[in-house]
């Protein structure tokens, strides 16, 4: 009998009308031989090779099965998915057509050195390997052919646990009941696990710097970097002849964020003093946001250094607004009309959703 058990039986049990020596269905197995013959066939697989529990496979895992008789004997392998279909795995093709197997040694599929894999497919549930050892050569030609010359299996024609074993017990109703045998094995397909990545953003205060993570360059900074397998790695950030290194924990489903204030005299570019022109006046922008960047109007005019800037404009309005790393913005509109300086952090404060956008584009 069938040394295998099952939590949930899978066949309620029956007997197949017939003659006196019909097969019984086993909740443990598909067909079962009700005698205690001498023959005997062993089925694992790889995951399990005492046959004693129900493996988990993922799809497209890679599966090895194990077949071993007591005696020289012809083995008849097949597999029964979640959804009823049944594939013949032995006798095909591609092992030179021969499923004899000589006593207490151990086949495999596939064999060592073959050249191919066994690869689990869908459907997800639970799978059963059959196997069924015969002291003499079956005809399964009911059952299963080879389409074509060219396949290497054969294609079975019955579908379901209940229907492959009522066809193989036709197949052995004429034989001694001691001449044949079988065993299960089972298996339990899952679906693959997905690959959970987190991800990494990288903001400097310059412009033209790289991200380099775990020796790979990632791109340019000021940017989020996703599908990164979580994990801890070494980070480099070069901006010029800076370069800013760490360490970064990258979390599935999350998003590190890292911040880089290069020293902007190495990196930004030198203030821009347009040439006087007819008409233009001197001012001075006054502000607590050393390195910030200017913006009159929406044009760059330099950088605040030494808690200042002057540059030369013509008479008008101008909104001013102060950009610095990690700082709020200081923002101020001013009516330029003679030589004189503004104070942003005393400066009336505005918000112009416009200017901004053009600022960060």
């Amino acid at each position: 009998m069938n040394k295998k058990i099952l939590k949930a039986a899978l066949l309620p049990l029956t007997l197949l009308a017939g003659s006196a020596g019909a097969q019984t269905l086993s909740a443990q197995s598909i067909i079962v031989n009700p005698t205690q013959p001498d023959l005997a066939v062993d089925v694992t697989v790889d995951k399990d090779r005492t046959g004693n529990a129900v493996p988990t496979y993922r799809i497209d895992d890679s599966i090895t099965l194990n077949v071993k008789t007591n005696r020289d004997a012809y083995v008849y392998l097949f597999n029964v998915d979640a959804s009823g279909e049944v594939n013949q795995i032995l006798p095909n093709r591609v092992n030179s057509g021969s499923n004899f197997l000589r006593a207490n040694q151990t086949w495999t599929f596939p064999p060592a050195g073959a050249g191919y894999t066994f690869d689990i497919e869908g459907p997800t549930g639970l799978n059963k390997v059959l196997a069924l050892a015969s002291l003499t050569e079956l005809s399964l030609n009911d059952i299963a052919q080879f389409e074509n010359a060219q396949s290497q299996f054969a294609t079975v024609s019955v579908r379901g646990q209940d229907n492959l074993a009522q066809a193989l017990s036709i197949v052995v109703n004429p034989l001694p009941q001691n001449s044949w045998v079988t065993d299960t094995a089972f298996f339990d397909v899952a679906e693959r696990t997905p690959v959970r990545t987190g991800s990494l953003f990288v903001g400097t205060n310059v412009n033209n710097a790289s991200v380099v993570l775990n020796g790979r360059t990632l791109g340019a900074a000021n940017q989020t970097f996703s599908g990164i397998a979580p994990g801890t790695y070494p980070i480099k950030v070069r901006a010029g002849s800076q370069e800013f290194r760490s360490t970064v924990r990258i979390q599935q489903n999350m998003t590190t964020n890292l911040d880089v204030n290069f020293r902007t005299q190495a990196t930004s570019p030198a203030p821009v003093t347009p040439a006087p022109v007819a008409s233009t006046y001197n001012v001075t922008v006054r502000s607590n946001l050393n390195g910030g960047r200017v913006f009159m109007n929406g044009n760059e005019v330099g950088t605040i250094r030494n808690g200042q800037l002057t540059t030369s404009v013509q008479r008008g309005q101008y909104q001013i607004v102060i950009v610095a790393p990690n700082q709020a913005a200081e923002i101020a509109t001013i009516t330029v009309n003679r030589d004189g300086g503004v104070n942003l952090s005393q400066a009336p404060r505005t918000t112009t959703i416009n200017l901004l956008d053009l600022l960060f584009r």
